[in-house]
């Protein structure tokens, strides 16, 4: 276990960096884990916008939403998760989502499941 401190908040992290606990989320911690993970320096409104949508979808549903139906939902254009984060991963870290296991990385990285 990790923590990061930003903006004067103190975020617990495994050791991949991925939020332990879903509801200490905030943009603040999205800012956070975005700098100290991802190297990205400030987050776009419509990079925010994206990270929300997936929180929200996966809140409800339980699992990371179709890629095409994110930037359908944020109206921007088709691929806008590659985009804003090159990875969907990165996106997923950043949402303060649990750590994915392999077949959700297969999945999201390459669009299969390993095998």
């Amino acid at each position: 276990m990790a923590i990061i401190e930003y903006e004067g908040k103190k975020i617990n992290v495994d050791d991949e960096g991925y939020l332990l606990n879903f509801d200490e989320w905030n943009e603040t911690a999205a800012r956070a884990l975005a700098k100290e993970y991802e190297g990205i320096r400030e987050i776009t409104k419509e990079q925010m916008d994206i990270i929300k949508f997936i929180r929200e979808y996966y809140r409800q549903y339980n699992f990371f939403p179709i890629l095409n139906a994110i930037c359908k939902n944020v109206h921007q254009p088709r691929n806008c998760v590659s985009e804003e984060f090159i990875n969907p991963i990165t996106a997923w870290r950043i949402a303060g989502l649990p750590k994915p296991d392999e077949l959700i990385i297969n999945l999201l990285e390459y669009g299969q499941s390993p095998g």
